[in-house]
């Protein structure tokens, strides 16, 4: 297809899961298709089709208190450099628009200088740093907790509820609950490495010392989205062992519905916020 022939945008169900995780794995992505099954069936997923082979994604996922989503904006290869990514944009706005919705969004460099243009403004900063290879030491001195307590904490973080995303995280097959002093965690897998997140404490040390004793459990590598600002986190990650991979840009597109209680030290991911 030429760049100037028409793109016809459609909405996905959840039969596409499988083919919108060959894009975010050719992305390197580490969604997995029970991530895809989430937004498919919780949320507004738009795609491009090239004959019956999806070339392109961008999902809408609506939470509580008029606040959504935009992630999953995936093109695959070829069909990049031709506008489609911002016109599945446009598709995500509009629906949010239709909806009264206040649209969030974690960028990548890259892609904070296609959306500010579009409308959104930078809020806060995200560092992801991997974990390569846990290290058994210790016991771990851990309690597991449970999804309602950290809805709770997190709505406080957040701003508002997202009961569902999380719940959904809680009951998946090897997804953990856990909690060490004021810190509170969830870790669930992901297709090439477990994520931690969200994450949130009273104080950097209970925070580190529960990423610690995580760490101590698992067998392969790890991933975690800290919040920027929290620089004595991030500090004693990388002095752990932890290597910094990517910055994200938090943005956000019409005026803020809430306002959190307090600051996470890690995010669930910016796919999901």
């Amino acid at each position: 297809m030429a760049d100037t022939e028409p793109v016809a945008i459609v909405e996905l169900g959840v039969d596409d899961a499988a083919a919108g995780l060959a894009l975010s794995t050719e992305a390197r992505w580490n969604q997995n298709e029970a991530d895809w099954r989430f937004f498919l069936t919780n949320g507004i997923v738009f795609g491009v089709r090239d004959g019956t082979h999806l070339v392109a994604t961008a999902a809408l996922l609506p939470y509580s208190a008029g606040n959504a989503w935009i992630s999953m904006v995936l093109v695959t290869e070829r069909w990049r450099r031709r506008g489609i990514a911002t016109r599945l944009v446009d598709a995500c706005l509009d629906a949010a628009r239709q909806r009264g919705l206040t649209t969030w969004l974690d960028a990548t460099p890259a892609g904070a200088t296609v959306y500010g243009p579009l409308g959104f403004t930078p809020t806060l900063q995200l560092r992801r740093l991997r974990f390569e290879h846990p290290a058994h030491e210790a016991p771990a001195m851990l309690a597991n907790s449970d999804v309602g307590a950290l809805s709770a904490r997190d709505r406080r973080a957040m701003g508002f509820e997202r009961n569902a995303l999380l719940a959904e995280f809680g009951a998946r097959t090897g997804s953990r609950i856990l909690s060490h002093g004021s810190a509170m965690a969830l870790t669930r897998d992901g297709r090439t490495a477990r994520q931690i997140g969200p994450l949130v404490a009273d104080n950097a040390t209970d925070a580190l010392a529960l990423v610690d004793a995580i760490s101590r459990t698992e067998t392969g590598p790890l991933l975690i989205d800290a919040i920027a600002s929290q620089e004595t986190f991030i500090a004693g990650l990388t002095g752990a062992g932890w290597s910094i991979e990517r910055p994200f840009q938090r943005m956000r597109f019409g005026r803020a519905t809430t306002q959190s209680e307090e600051l996470p030290f890690a995010v669930a991911g910016p796919e999901f916020g």
